[in-house]
């Protein structure tokens, strides 16, 4: 069985063997069914990947022009996302929710101060802007697409390192984030260890299959003796 003493090797052997797919089907297995994010979420370039540590962040929309009296985080330009990038750690993911898909919520400054912190890539319920830049720095990057209409006037980051919900899917600090062009699912952190083992059997146990596939056996006799498909 893999043992892994820190995150960098997780987060390696996730990258070298395993796929969305196979560790979405492994959560269904132990009866975690609601763990992938909307499909509107997908990679900028089909060849991002991205494996982290979830850092969520809560985003809300504001009418251009009014400011709040009562709420100081709202006297900000941007809310707390400036506070919220420069918090970054080694390892995390970005992930915003909460606003309406209006305007971009990531870009290539973003993108350029999270690779400088070691971030692993952002993933936001709403559109990114910048889209040449951020391919060029290839920071992992998984929206709506591509669309340039500024947050500035319109939302504002209201908290950070807080639960929060995309579309049914609970999303809390520490949380792994795994995603590729197939999507992003959500691994609690308090089932990783069994998530990752299951599903570092199972994807090489369908190498297993595809071989025997491929030299011939029928996929009802592959299934009866691998329970693999």
């Amino acid at each position: 069985m893999d043992k892994w003493k820190n995150d960098d090797e997780l987060f390696s052997l996730i990258k070298a063997e395993l796929f969305t797919a196979v560790v979405g089907d492994v959560m269904d297995k132990i009866g975690l069914l609601r763990q992938f994010l909307p499909p509107q979420i997908q990679p900028l370039d089909a060849a991002m990947v991205v494996v982290g540590r979830a850092m969520p962040v809560l985003e809300a929309d504001m009418i251009s022009g009014e400011q709040s009296v009562h709420n100081t985080v709202l006297q900000q330009p941007f809310g707390l996302m400036l506070q919220a990038l420069d918090d970054l750690k080694k390892n995390e993911v970005y992930i915003c929710s909460g606003s309406s898909p209006t305007y971009a919520l990531w870009g290539e400054l973003m993108s350029t101060r999270a690779m400088k912190l070691g971030a692993a890539g952002a993933v936001v319920n709403g559109y990114s802007r910048d889209t040449r830049g951020i391919l060029q720095l290839q920071f992992p990057v998984f929206s709506y697409g591509r669309y340039a209409q500024d947050q500035g006037p319109r939302g504002k980051v209201m908290d950070f390192r807080v639960p929060i919900e995309m579309n049914g899917v609970i999303i809390r600090p520490g949380d792994i984030v795994v995603g590729d062009l197939d999507g992003v699912c959500i691994v609690p952190q308090e089932a990783a260890t069994e998530v990752f083992r299951l599903a570092l059997e199972k994807a090489r146990g369908e190498k297993t299959v595809q071989d025997r596939i491929e030299n011939g056996m029928s996929a009802s006799a592959a299934f009866a003796k691998y329970g693999i498909m």
